[in-house]
C-alpha cells in the first residue's frame, strides 16, 4: 500500500485504516512536522515497568533531595513536548508482559504474553528496526538488562518464546544490529552457554568490536559494529553501582546511551535507537523503593542525554514511555507524608544487596544494626525477629519475578512502610494507562490517548515510509 499517495488524496482521515490497526496520520504529508522537517533519526525510551507512581516520586525525590526538577517532568513544565496516555493491553490480556508490549511497538500488531511479534497463527511481523535497517538506517539498542531481554528483542526479532535468549543473541547477529550495549554474557559466552558456542567469536567474524568494561566505551572504534557485554546478566542497580566500588566498572544507562548515539549519529540515511532502563521493573517487582528510583532517575539522565542531542540535530524524533505499570507505588497521605519520603536518602542500597547480605546465623542485635547502617532505620525487637525467620526456615520463602534468592521483598517494604509512607499495590504488572511523551519531528502526529500499536505506526510515518 502506498501510503503517501494514499494521504495526499486526504483532506481529512478520522479513524483507523482497514489493512492497518490503529494508524496514527496526520491530514496529509506536507502538515506531518510543524516545521516541515523529515524524521531522520528516532530514539525510543523506555523506563521498563514504570507506573505512573514511580515517575511522580523519582521527580519529588529530585526536587526535594536533589534540589532540581526531573528532565521529563522539565519537558511538560517548559510544554516542550506532545504528551499522551496509552494504553498498554496485549492480544491474550488487558495486563500485559514486556514481550508482547515491546512487540506492539516492535511489529505493530498485539501479541499473547510470551511472545515476540508472533500472530496466534504462527505469523511473523516484521520488527520495526529491521524495517529501518532495510531502509538503509542503522539500528542499535541499549538496555540495563540482558541484550537478549525481552523489551529489545521486541524491536528486532520474532521468537515465539521469549525465553529463548541464547538463540536471540544469534539472531541479532544475523540482522547485522550495528549497535547493542547491555548485559547478558550468558548468552554470549561458551563456557556458560549448554550447547559451547562461542557467540562472541560469530560477532568477531561478522566484523563487530566487542566491549567488557566501561572503559572500553572510550576506545570505540568510529564506524564499526559494537557489541558491549557488561555483566553476566543485569548490569547492576543505580544505587549498588554508586555505593560499590566493585560495581563501579560498569556503565550507567546515561554512558552507554551517550556511546550509542555517538557510534550512530553521523549515519547518512540516518539512526534508531533504543534505550531502555530495564531494572525499573525489577526493582518494582521487589517493591524496592530504593532500587526503583534511583534507576529512574538513571533513565531520567539518559532522557537529557536524546532530548539535548535532537534538540541539536533538530531531525531526531524522541519518544519516553514506559511497556506498562508495575506494582502502582506511591506516596501515601499523612501527617508527616513528605519527612518520611525524603528518609528515603538516607538509603545506601538496593533491598536486593540489604537482605542478600543477611544470613540464617544473624542474632537481632547484628540485624537491627545492618538495618540501621544501610537504612537508618530502627527495627522493633518484633520487625527483626520476623525478618530473621525467613532466614531461618520458621517463615516460607518469598518467591516472585526475579527474586531467585527468595529474599523477603515484601515482608521488608511492608516494615519501609512505616518509615517512608510509601505502599504498593502489588509485586507484579498492572494494566493502568501510562505516561508518554514526543519531542522533534513527528512528535505532532501523537493523539491524546492512544494503543501501543499505534507507536509502532507513528515511527514509520515520521520517517516519511511509503511502505508499511
Amino acid at each position: 500500500m502506498n501510503r503517501r499517495k494514499f494521504l495526499k488524496g486526504s483532506t481529512v482521515i478520522t479513524g483507523f485504516f482497514a489493512l492497518n490497526p490503529s494508524v496514527i496520520v496526520s491530514n496529509n504529508l506536507e502538515t506531518m512536522s510543524k516545521k516541515d522537517k523529515k524524521t531522520k533519526n528516532i530514539i525510543f525510551l523506555i523506563s521498563d515497568g514504570m507506573s505512573s507512581g514511580t515517575l511522580q516520586m523519582a521527580n519529588l525525590y529530585a526536587r526535594n533531595i536533589l534540589g532540581k526538577n526531573g528532565n521529563w517532568i522539565g519537558l511538560y513544565t517548559e510544554n516542550k513536548v506532545s504528551r499522551a496516555l496509552m494504553d498498554t493491553a496485549s492480544a491474550s490480556s488487558s495486563v500485559t508482559d514486556s514481550a508482547a508490549a515491546s512487540s506492539s511497538f516492535g511489529g505493530g500488531h498485539r501479541v499473547k504474553n510470551g511472545v515476540l511479534n508472533v500472530g496466534p497463527n504462527g505469523e511473523r511481523y516484521l520488527p520495526i528496526w529491521q524495517k529501518f535497517k532495510n531502509e538503509g538506517k542503522k539500528a542499535g539498542c541499549v538496555t540495563t538488562v540482558s541484550i537478549t531481554h525481552a523489551t529489545p528483542a521486541g524491536f528486532c526479532v520474532n521468537s515465539d518464546r521469549r525465553s529463548a535468549e541464547n538463540e536471540i543473541a544469534e539472531m541479532y547477529a544475523d540482522i547485522g544490529l550495528d549497535v547493542m550495549l547491555g548485559g547478558g554474557d550468558d548468552f554470549f559466552n561458551a563456557s556458560k552457554r549448554a550447547d559451547r558456542k562461542d557467540i562472541y567469536k560469530t560477532y568477531e567474524e561478522k566484523g563487530y568490536q566487542i566491549l567488557k568494561q566501561k572503559s572500553d566505551l572510550k576506545k570505540i572504534k568510529k564506524g564499526k559494529k559494537t557489541l558491549g557485554v557488561f555483566a553476566s546478566g543485569a548490569l547492576p542497580y543505580s544505587i549498588d553501582r554508586a555505593n560499590i566500588e566493585d560495581l563501579q566498572q560498569t556503565p550507567t544507562l546515561a554512558d552507554m546511551s551517550t556511546a550509542a548515539i555517538e557510534q550512530l549519529k553521523d549515519h547518512e540515511e540516518g539512526f534508531v535507537l533504543l534505550i531502555e532502563a530495564g531494572k525499573v521493573d525489577w526493582a518494582a517487582h521487589a517493591n524496592d523503593i530504593a532500587a526503583l528510583i534511583h534507576d529512574q532517575l538513571a533513565f531520567d539522565e539518559a532522557v537529557k542525554i536524546a532530548i539535548d542531542f535532537a534538540k541539536k540535530d533538530k531531525e531526531t524524533l524522541v519518544i519516553i514511555t514506559t511497556d506498562h505499570g508495575n506494582a502502582n507505588p506511591g506516596l501515601i497521605y499523612g501527617a508527616d507524608a513528605t519527612e518520611k519520603f525524603n528518609s528515603i536518602a538516607e538509603y545506601k542500597y538496593t533491598n536486593e544487596y540489604i537482605l542478600n547480605s543477611i544470613h540464617s546465623d544473624f542474632n537481632q542485635k547484628q540485624i537491627k544494626d545492618w538495618i540501621y547502617e544501610t537504612n537508618k532505620i530502627n527495627l522493633t525487637d518484633e520487625e527483626a525477629a520476623h525478618l530473621l525467620n525467613f532466614y531461618s526456615g520458621i517463615e516460607k520463602q518469598e518467591s516472585g519475578l526475579y527474586n531467585y534468592k527468595k529474599l523477603p521483598f515484601k515482608a521488608y517494604s511492608e516494615i519501609q512502610k512505616k518509615h517512608n509512607n510509601i505502599g504498593w499495590i502489588s509485586m507484579d504488572h498492572s494494566g493502568d494507562y501510562v505516561e508518554l511523551a514526543a519531542f522533534g519531528p513527528g512528535s505532532e502526529l501523537l493523539k491524546p490517548f492512544v494503543q501501543n500499536i499505534d507507536l509502532h505506526y507513528l515511527m514509520l510515518e515520521a520517517a516519511s515510509k511509503s511502505k508499511i
